[in-house]
């Protein structure tokens, strides 16, 4: 009883407290990547934070996403003259044609087939391209939960920080639609590897893994 009222009291106050766990993770994401490069594609592109960012080293960035809602934000959001194009489309059924030096994918890879979106991202990254992939998991064992009880205090204590102490209102980015994981991490890694030779997976705070994989 008393640990469902933590709970309870827990949601309530990161409710109150909202910040974007995938934006916590773009300046990880951008340190995996190099100073500069070419053509980048971030799939799942929400609101366009990432593809914003990935301009300033980009020669060009596209923007996926399935959402045209969000999309229309996204453009309006961006600065006149940054080389970001946005396209609404669903990643399952295919990739925007061409290649590219780097591709991001935010918290979208659980919404698409795995094995074929990771294909679908080999096909399209260029040689010497890197993927970088921030995802969400199905919680499964106890490494999982211990992972997941750690990361509630903390992120009470961000949101808390984030928010300088006051509610706020709940980022765009967390309203998009979503569904939860429901493939466990250790089938991930055995996925990614079979599809991504070499590529470098890693459990993460805030219910999240990376994905890192060089062409």
């Amino acid at each position: 009883m008393v640990t469902e009222r933590l709970a309870r009291g827990l949601r309530r106050f990161n409710d109150m407290h909202p910040w974007d766990h995938n934006a916590h993770y773009h300046r990880w994401l951008l340190r995996q990547l190099p100073r500069r490069f070419g053509a980048a594609l971030d799939v799942g592109c929400g609101t366009g934070d990432l593809a914003r960012l990935l301009a300033g080293r980009a020669r060009r960035v596209v923007g996926l996403d399935a959402d045209p809602e969000i999309l229309a934000l996204a453009r309006s959001l961006t600065p006149e003259g940054l080389a970001v194009a946005y396209r609404a489309g669903d990643a399952a059924a295919g990739l925007p044609e061409g290649t590219y030096d780097v591709i991001t994918c935010v918290a979208t890879l659980h919404h698409l087939p795995l094995a074929e979106a990771l294909a679908g991202f080999r096909r399209h990254l260029a040689p010497g391209g890197t993927l970088v992939v921030v995802g969400l998991y199905r919680a499964r064992g106890l490494t999982d939960h211990l992972l997941g009880a750690v990361a509630v205090p903390l992120n009470a204590a961000a949101g808390w920080l984030r928010n300088r102490g006051r509610p706020a209102p709940r980022p765009a980015a967390m309203t998009a639609r979503t569904r939860p994981a429901e493939t466990d991490f250790g089938d991930i890694v055995r996925e990614a590897r079979r599809v991504l030779p070499g590529a470098r997976l890693r459990r993460r705070l805030f219910w999240r893994y990376t994905l890192v994989w060089r062409r």
